[in-house]
């Protein structure tokens, strides 16, 4: 008999988008445009010294995003995406099988992923009827017990945010003893000047840790690297359980130069988001429960129909992404790759 964890026969596996050969990709929040040239730049030179060690305190890239944000750089960590952020947060908070940590289901399938790898128990909070997060019953959860919330704005995968308003009631009701992670991966993609920028909160919030990533909005899924911003104390724990070594000198020259091309680079949100109007737009012309986002994608409540609705998309070489029995999500491209998958959508027959 071996000593691996018996529990993690139940471990729920992270499920990525499938990549198939001639179809269309918009099951993983990819942007379909590669790093630009001053990126792709600087990865080459960082290349050249793949024979050593990145720095380990990623202290270039740290210091870069602390004059960017306008934040002291011990008040940030760097991590091997924000997934990685994730995981070390519950291993910073959590210590024994009954602490707790909590989130809105449905949200980022990572989150129950790293709460059992970590040893704690997730409590898990519905969805509004708008498939938003329901804050008062997420603070009404909150026990003894709690160590760490998720607060995912934009939510992956209903694209629905929390307001600056109700993310301020919320860390009232919290209080200052429990962790509040607001993961903000989209952020980059918001419009509606009603969402909160957890940037604007941590001052006044030791307890409140923000993630963000080098993901989405600036190209970069590929490197793996995120970044986390809060108070000096959780940052400092988030540094003390990071993997030494876990953020290649690629990943930071690349963040490095990204920001250094962030207004090029962002630009191409702004087609985004006018594209994913005219696709809401176009579904819920159609039939379908789509909540407006404020991401780069959508989502399908589809609910028992979200896997025959995938399989459909497959039949027509686009590929999405289902999450059964409750909906599907669709990235949001260029406009001819989402013609493609609206013909598509606009072909199912449920049940048939």
């Amino acid at each position: 008999m071996t000593s691996i964890r018996a529990d993690l026969d139940s471990l729920p596996a992270y499920v990525p988008g499938r990549t198939i050969p001639g179809a269309i990709k918009l099951a993983s929040n990819e942007v379909s445009l590669p790093p630009s040239r001053a990126v792709l730049e600087a990865i080459a030179e960082a290349a050249a010294g793949g024979n050593r060690y990145p720095d380990l305190a990623v202290t270039g890239l740290t210091g870069r995003l602390s004059e960017k944000l306008g934040v002291a750089p011990e008040r940030i960590a760097v991590g091997c995406g924000s997934v990685s952020l994730c995981q070390q947060l519950v291993q910073a908070t959590c210590l024994r099988p009954t602490d707790e940590v909590i989130f809105a289901w449905r949200s980022f399938e990572a989150y129950p992923i790293v709460t059992q790898i970590g040893r704690a128990t997730a409590v898990t909070v519905g969805l509004d009827g708008g498939f938003r997060h329901d804050l008062d019953a997420m603070a009404a959860a909150v026990t003894e017990r709690t160590r760490l919330v998720f607060v995912c704005s934009p939510n992956n995968p209903t694209g629905t945010v929390v307001t600056r308003e109700e993310m301020e009631r919320f860390l009232a009701a919290v209080g200052p003893e429990v962790v509040v992670a607001l993961d903000e991966a989209y952020h980059e993609y918001v419009t509606d000047p009603d969402v909160v920028d957890g940037l604007s909160l941590v001052d006044r919030h030791p307890n409140l840790v923000v993630l963000r990533t080098f993901s989405k909005a600036y190209r970069l899924a590929a490197l793996r690297v995120g970044y986390a911003v809060g108070g000096v104390d959780v940052i400092t724990a988030l540094r003390k359980v990071c993997s030494p070594f876990s953020v290649s000198s690629l990943a930071q020259a690349a963040a490095i130069a990204a920001l250094g091309d962030a207004e090029n680079l962002l630009a191409s949100c702004a087609e985004v988001v006018e594209e994913r109007v005219r696709v809401r737009d176009a579904l819920v012309a159609a039939g379908f429960t789509v909540p407006p986002t404020q991401s780069n994608f959508v989502w399908l409540a589809l609910g028992e129909q979200a896997a025959p609705f995938a399989a459909h998309c497959l039949d027509h070489k686009v590929v999405v992404r289902p999450f059964q029995p409750d909906g599907v999500r669709v990235t949001v491209a260029s406009r001819a790759e989402n013609d493609t998958f609206l013909a598509a959508a606009l072909a199912f027959s449920p049940g048939g």
